[in-house]
This record gives C-alpha cells, sequence and structure tokens, in this order.
C-alpha cells in the first residue's frame, strides 16, 4: 500500500491560517473550483495565495474573489491566465440554499481556509465565518498560551 493510498489522495497546496486568528470559523464546507489549464498548473507548483480572498453569493452561486493565483511561467503571457480573477466554487444547491439564508440573515462572511488536491480534483475548503473583535483575538492568544503552559508543566511530572 503507497503512501497516497493511505491518506485518500489528499494533498494540502495552501492554508490561509491568517482566516482562524482573524475569523470564528462556525462551518466549514467543501467546494470545487472553476479553473483553466494554466491556474492549473501553477497550483500544482504551489503558487497560490488565498489570504485576501473571499467567497460570495450571486444569482445563486458561489464566487471566489481577490484569490491570487499566480501566472504561470512556463507558458506564454497570451495564453495565461488574470491572478485574481473571480472564480466559479462548485457546490451543491442544497449547499448552497443553506449558506444564502445564514450569509444573508445573519450577516456572516465565506472565507477560504484549505486548498487541496483530492483525487486528482483541485477543491476548496470554504468556512462559514464571523469576525473576531480585537478582545476575542486577546482571548484566544491567552488560552492559547496557557494551553501551551499546561502541556509544559504536564511534561515536567
Amino acid at each position: 500500500m503507497s503512501d497516497k493510498d493511505n491518506n485518500d489522495g489528499y494533498k494540502v497546496i495552501t492554508d490561509n491560517r491568517q482566516a482562524r486568528f482573524l475569523y470564528e470559523i462556525l462551518e466549514t464546507y467543501e467546494a470545487g473550483i472553476q479553473l483553466t489549464g494554466t491556474e492549473v498548473k501553477s497550483i500544482r507548483a504551489g503558487k497560490v495565495n488565498l489570504q485576501d480572498g473571499y467567497a460570495l453569493l450571486r444569482n445563486g452561486e458561489v464566487w471566489l474573489l481577490n484569490a491570487h493565483i499566480s501566472p504561470y511561467n512556463a507558458s506564454g503571457q497570451y495564453f495565461n491566465h488574470e491572478p485574481r480573477r473571480t472564480r466559479k466554487l462548485l457546490m451543491h444547491r442544497q449547499e448552497i440554499r443553506k449558506l444564502i439564508g445564514k450569509v444573508e440573515q445573519q450577516g456572516l462572511t465565506l472565507i477560504p481556509l484549505k486548498m487541496y488536491f483530492k483525487r486528482g480534483w483541485v477543491k476548496l475548503t470554504i468556512g462559514l465565518a464571523k469576525g473576531k473583535k480585537i478582545h476575542d483575538k486577546r482571548e484566544d492568544l491567552k488560552r492559547r498560551q496557557d494551553q501551551r503552559d499546561m502541556q509544559r508543566a504536564m511534561k515536567r511530572y
């Protein structure tokens, strides 16, 4: 059995760690992305940045905005893609309907959390998030520091 069989073909490309600091993630959803060939090649090379990205719901469809996929170096400029173009996310209708209700009524945001390959397809985990206030961020940092201190104390004994 190979290494790839054990983790079911998952290969994480990029992770948006800043999102978990800035937002409180309430739910996560998996979505496919509609991409061009040069985008997939750049993604395979790991040239992706989800830091400033977010998702919007328009006309019953989900769109990824402001996520940066660098142009592919080996192809000419003519055939290359726009780095920050709007990309369509592929989700089930019932998931989209559920998201529409939560985003519009509760004022939540859709944030890209992680991009990965799953059995050869590029997938994106998006999180239904609520923005944190400064005091919430401080509480999280303090809680994390306390956890570390407790772990260190447990290791000593």
